[in-house]
């Protein structure tokens, strides 16, 4: 079966998270993607959280899947002349370098261009045009520069971050979809472009709701936050802790177990169309003709009573009880699956949510799959590559060298040290 992306090559420029997500979900599209490393050291990410000595760490691994990897020299004419070989033969040019790193290195997008005007120059950097342009940026910075941190967590304490990799992950899929718009685009217009995405635009994207409610906020009080009607409501959004965010009011309740089971927890919604049914679950039938619960502005002022009541329910199931139960009526919910739980889940295994790859050095470990399903291009889930692996294989099958100039490259030190083989 062909892939959507056969045929496009991408030449990687990218490092740690935010360009290797976006790189990684085109190879598993079809694109052949070829990581571009440092000699002797490659991705940092390689050596980073290590759990297992001397073997690329599980950092690297689940972030590199499907590439080759070459390792070059930038800074060896020899090195920087294989580079602009390969931006010739390229149909995409990924990096999240340092903020003018590129231009450094000889490559301003006016030299690009010059080289292939064809190429598509994709870059993730930490904010866009601005005060704080040349900042560099990680994660959690994104995070709380895109307006995530300070509307996560509860009214009574500190802005929060997410455990969910927004401001990396996050952007590098909003980096992807730029660069398949490009690639189409590139074809009535035959020329390159740059694709640019911020960290900091990343994830004010996913957080536009809480722009939505910046806005409201000029209007009254947001009645679907916790703080409603007791509560203050200052200039900016306030943190909602566990709410929905939404028109359906929902929270996390305690779960049978919870008194030890950190994560014997349910999330559960309640949703007008079903109130009555809930009534009936959680043994109140007479809060559906009760004018303080019946209708859905009767109820927002005592939600906070209300789900303590529905609590007392779920506390006297498991979470995956109580979600047999709900899910009969039509009830919102989702139980707080732990990552244990998530390992373990064979429908996620049988999807290709969940994978199991087999490494050379690191042996069999799990990671995600491609979480984009298309009917007419499977996805397959292959190990990421060690340092340098396809060095000799991408000068000779992609750039046609022979093994007269590969052996005067090499000779040039533009490579670095011998490529180790896979032994597989």
């Amino acid at each position: 079966m062909s892939k959507a992306l056969d045929g496009v090559k991408i030449l990687d420029f990218t490092h740690v998270q935010s360009g290797p997500t976006c790189t990684q979900l085109l190879a598993w599209l079809g694109a052949d993607v070829i990581k571009v490393e440092r000699p002797g050291g490659g991705d940092i990410t390689r050596g980073q959280l290590r759990d297992i000595p001397d073997v690329d760490s599980l950092y690297f691994t689940m972030l590199n899947h499907n590439k080759r990897s070459i390792t070059i020299d930038a800074r060896n004419p020899q090195g920087k002349a294989v580079i602009e070989a390969l931006m010739k033969t390229c149909d995409v040019m990924v990096e999240n370098f340092a903020p003018g790193a590129l231009d450094r290195m000889g490559f301003t997008w006016e030299r690009i261009q010059q080289i292939n005007p064809r190429i598509i120059l994709a870059s993730v950097k930490g904010f866009g045009p601005g005060p704080y342009e040349d900042c560099k940026v990680y994660e959690n910075v994104a995070q709380c520069a895109g307006g995530s941190a300070s509307t996560t967590g509860f009214d009574d304490g500190p802005p929060l971050v997410t455990g969910a990799q927004i401001g990396d992950s996050g952007t590098g899929l909003h980096l992807a979809l730029g660069i398949v718009s490009a690639l189409f685009q590139r074809v009535t217009t035959g020329r390159g472009q740059k694709v640019l995405c911020a960290m900091q635009d990343g994830v004010l994207n996913l957080c536009r709701v809480k722009l939505r409610d910046q806005q409201r906020l000029a209007h009254g009080p947001l009645t679907e936050f916790p703080q409603y009607p007791g509560g203050e409501f200052g200039e900016a959004v306030p943190r909602a802790g566990n709410a929905s965010g939404g028109g359906q009011p929902g929270w996390i309740l305690k779960c049978k177990g919870w008194e030890t089971d950190p994560n014997a927890y349910i999330y559960f919604i309640a949703q007008a169309p079903v109130w009555e049914a809930i009534c009936d679950v959680i043994g109140k039938p007479e809060w559906k003709t009760d004018p303080d619960y019946a209708k859905p502005p009767a109820r927002l002022p005592r939600l906070k009573a209300i789900f303590d009541t529905i609590e007392q329910w779920t506390m006297t199931k498991t979470k995956f009880e109580a979600m047999d139960i709900l899910n009969k009526y039509d009830i919102p919910c989702g139980p707080i699956l732990s990552m244990k739980e998530i390992a373990e889940e064979q429908s996620l295994r049988a999807t290709g949510t969940v994978v199991e790859v087999d490494h050379p050095t690191r042996g069999k470990y799990l990671t995600v799959g491609n979480p984009i399903k298309m009917s007419d291009s499977a996805s397959d889930v292959r190990r990421s590559p060690l340092l340098g692996e396809h060095t000799d294989e991408v000068l000779r099958d992609v750039l046609r060298f022979d093994e007269k100039r590969i052996a005067a490259i090499k000779a040039s030190g533009a490579l670095g040290g011998p490529m180790r083989a896979a032994a597989e």
